[in-house]
C-alpha cells in the first residue's frame, strides 16, 4: 500500500475508507480522502498509540488491517504520540519541529515483521572497530569472509531486512572472543533513527550489549537514542533554530544535498505547525 493522506484521490483511498467504515467510523466510502476521513484517521491513530499526522503510511496501514480483521491493538513496539510529546517537552523543541524529524528521518517502522529492531551491517566499520580492539582484520580476510569485512565503504554488499541479521551473525561468529561480537554489534545501525552501534556508550549507553537490548524493546527506545545522539553531537540548537541545513548536513552528512533532506525538513515542519 502507497502512503496517503488528505486530498489524496485514488483506488487506496476508497480501501481505506471501507476499513474506517468496518471499524464504525462515519466515512463515506469513496476514493477521496476529505476531512471526515482526516479525522477518523487521526482519532484512529490516538486511539492506537501511533504519531497521530493524518499520514496513512506503512505503520497505520498495518495497524488497520490488523485492527479490521481481528480486532487486536497493535504492536506496543511502535512509537506513538505521547512519545514524540515526551520528547519535544524533554529538549524544549516545538512538536512540529519533532514530528517533521521524525517524519523525515524515521523512514518507515523501527522493526522487521519478525519483531527484531531493524540493522544495518557497515563491514567497513567493522574493520575499524576490529582494529580498535588489537584484532588485525587481515587475520579473517578470504572468500568466505567478503561480503562483512572489508577496508574501504562500499554498498555492494547491501542485502536489507532479515538478510543483515545474517551479515551481522556471520561477523560475530568469527571467533569464541567477545571482543567479536562487540565490535559486530557496532558496525550496524540500529533501529528507527539508523544509530550506529559505536555510538553506544559516547551517548550513555553502559555497554554495546545494553544498547542492543534497548534496541530490541520498542520504538520509544529508538527515539531515546536518537535525543541522547543529538545532545552528544550539538544538534538540539540547531532543531530550535530550525536550521535545517546545518541540521541535515550533520545528521546525515553531504548526501543530504542530493535527497534534498532539509527542503523535505522543512516542509514538514510546515505542515505540523499549521
Amino acid at each position: 500500500m502507497r502512503t496517503i493522506k488528505a486530498g489524496t484521490k485514488s483506488p487506496e483511498v476508497y480501501y481505506l475508507n471501507e476499513l474506517l467504515a468496518k471499524l464504525k467510523y462515519s466515512v463515506i466510502v469513496s476514493d477521496y480522502f476529505g476531512k471526515e476521513t482526516d479525522k477518523a484517521i487521526k482519532d484512529f491513530q490516538l486511539k492506537n498509540s501511533l504519531v497521530v499526522d493524518g499520514v496513512v503510511g506503512l505503520k497505520t496501514w498495518s495497524t488497520l488491517l490488523e485492527k479490521s480483521k481481528n480486532g487486536l491493538s497493535t504492536s506496543s513496539k511502535l512509537l506513538s504520540e505521547q512519545d514524540l510529546i515526551n520528547f519535544s517537552n524533554q529538549f524544549k523543541l516545538e512538536l512540529a519541529v519533532v514530528k517533521a524529524v521524525n517524519e523525515v528521518e524515521s523512514n518507515g517502522k523501527g522493526f522487521l515483521i519478525d519483531g527484531r529492531p531493524k540493522n544495518l551491517f557497515e563491514g567497513h566499520v567493522f574493520w575499524n572497530e576490529l582494529k580498535k580492539r588489537n584484532i588485525d582484520p587481515k587475520t579473517f580476510v578470504n572468500a568466505n569472509t567478503q561480503d562483512i569485512l572489508f577496508e574501504n565503504y562500499t554498498k555492494k554488499y547491501y542485502v536489507g531486512g532479515t538478510a543483515e541479521y545474517v551479515r551481522l551473525e556471520k561477523a560475530k561468529k568469527l571467533g569464541s572472543d567477545k571482543k567479536i561480537a562487540d565490535a559486530a554489534n557496532c558496525s550496524a545501525s540500529w533501529g528507527l533513527f539508523q544509530i550506529m552501534g559505536f555510538n553506544a556508550v559516547s551517548i550513555g549507553y553502559s555497554s554495546i550489549d545494553e544498547f542492543v537490548d534497548k534496541m530490541n524493546k520498542n520504538e520509544g527506545e529508538h527515539l531515546k537514542a536518537f535525543g541522547r545522539f543529538l545532545e552528544k553531537n550539538n544538534l538540539i540548537g540547531l532543531l530550535r533554530s530550525k536550521n535545517w541545513v546545518s541540521f541535515a548536513l550533520k545528521y546525515n552528512g553531504p548526501a543530504y544535498k542530493t535527497n534534498k533532506y532539509d527542503e523535505k525538513l522543512m516542509r514538514a515542519y510546515q505542515k505540523y505547525s499549521r
